[in-house]
């Protein structure tokens, strides 16, 4: 009896390590912390794909529980003053500095979007709302935080509209001296899916009629900003790295386009591409984008084209090839009058490339870029500040992205 229990306490614990073990590169800093807070994203993902084989319950919809886990309810304190408010439609979490200025002292603003890949995430996550109340107090500016619509419920391009009224509804002269924002101090910015969501609306807005006031900067956070590759080097160095696989990714992207699992399974094989976006591939040619020191090993193959991918799917073939969904594929032309950037790219992040793709292509078209690559950065790890899932990268990045803002806005 007792040697019995002696082997499955011996079981039990080699199981478990063999579970929570996973090989992470030696650079990355915590590695053990990591590894253990990988191991819940892990589990619930293959808890969410148990869900949806026995169909109980779908796969964003048991990962949904993270947004879930993290959620507050933003409330006032001594420094920050915190209101729910509805712009055009969308619900907006408004943080203003309680400490008023001098009468006619005018604030600048930050318009933050959330991560999640479009399917998960909300403003009201413990770390956003940190992150919030830290740039308020240490800009002395209003922070603008959107709760955007999500996929699978509302596939694209619904999570971009709700976001790009909200920002068209706040800059109205009218709104911004109701805050007490200056006009000419606003910036947009999200991170990983947020970032691709900052850098449509930003781009996008220059072709509004009639706008007459514009963003002064964007600052995007491991942005995800192509779909028509997903065979970048970064993709094939990450695939398996934790926080955001590749598989995860895909979904992420297939999700916010159509619940048709045709278009994910084409996205797995990289075989997606319709003849209406091959057109398009040009603008993510990483061979031609990438500095050579991130080609390493890997060879360059264009994706390849397919007629008609899967039924349904077909229809997202359009939102494949429209830059409001992969802002990397307007011409340099449409790049040229863009707001300064700040642009956070990890290494150890399958967006890594679409990041710095992004950056070179923005420097190319004489835009102002700041680019902060992270050598031991991970996606997401500017969100993990909060116990016990606060990492030192984290903290620094948030450090860094407060100081750009601070002289760029």
């Amino acid at each position: 009896m007792r040697l019995g229990s002696i082997i499955l306490f011996v079981a039990l614990c080699s199981l478990t390590a063999y579970y929570i073990y996973e090989p992470i590169p030696e650079e990355i800093e915590e590695k053990w912390k990591l590894m253990l807070t990988n191991c819940f994203f892990r589990s619930l993902s293959h808890l969410a794909d148990l869900s949806e084989l026995l169909g109980l319950k779908d796969y964003m919809g048991v990962m949904y529980i993270i947004t879930l886990a993290e959620r507050v309810v933003p409330v006032s304190d001594e420094h920050v003053k915190v209101t729910e408010e509805n712009f055009d439609g969308v619900e907006v979490v408004l943080y203003q500095p309680k400490q008023q200025g001098d009468g006619e002292e005018l604030r600048r603003a930050i318009i933050y979007l959330h991560g999640g890949g479009w399917c998960l995430g909300s403003s009201r996550m413990s770390p956003y709302d940190l992150l919030a109340r830290k740039l308020v107090t240490e800009l002395d500016a209003v922070v603008l935080s959107v709760e955007y619509r999500l996929a699978p419920a509302h596939h694209f391009p619904v999570p971009y509209e709700d976001v790009y009224r909200v920002v068209k509804h706040f800059l109205q002269k009218g709104v911004l001296a109701q805050y007490s924002v200056d006009p000419g101090r606003t910036a947009v910015s999200g991170d990983s899916a947020g970032g691709n969501l900052a850098a449509a609306v930003s781009q996008q807005l220059l072709k509004e009629p009639g706008q007459q006031i514009q963003l002064k900067a964007q600052a995007l956070i491991y942005p995800v900003l192509q779909a028509l590759d997903l065979n970048t080097p970064s993709y094939q160095q990450n695939q398996d790295m934790p926080i955001l696989p590749r598989t995860l990714m895909v979904r992420f992207w297939s999700e916010y386009f159509t619940s048709d699992k045709a278009l994910f399974r084409a996205m797995m094989a990289n075989t997606h591409n319709s003849p209406e976006s091959s057109s398009l591939l040009k603008f993510v040619d990483w061979s031609a984008f990438l500095p050579e020191t991130y080609h390493r090993e890997y060879n360059y193959s264009a994706p390849a084209v397919v007629q008609g991918v899967g039924g349904e799917a077909v229809g997202p073939s359009r939102s494949l090839a429209d830059p409001r969904a992969s802002p990397l594929l307007v011409p340099d032309t449409a790049l040229r009058s863009l707001p300064k950037a700040l642009i956070m790219t990890c290494e150890y992040d399958v967006l890594r490339d679409d990041g710095i793709m992004y950056a070179t292509r923005l420097r190319a078209a004489g835009v102002e870029v700041s680019h902060e690559h992270y050598d031991t950065g991970f996606h997401g790890a500017l969100m993990f500040t909060v116990w016990p899932t606060d990492f030192l990268i984290g903290r620094r990045m948030t450090d860094n992205y407060i100081k750009w803002l601070k002289e760029n806005l």
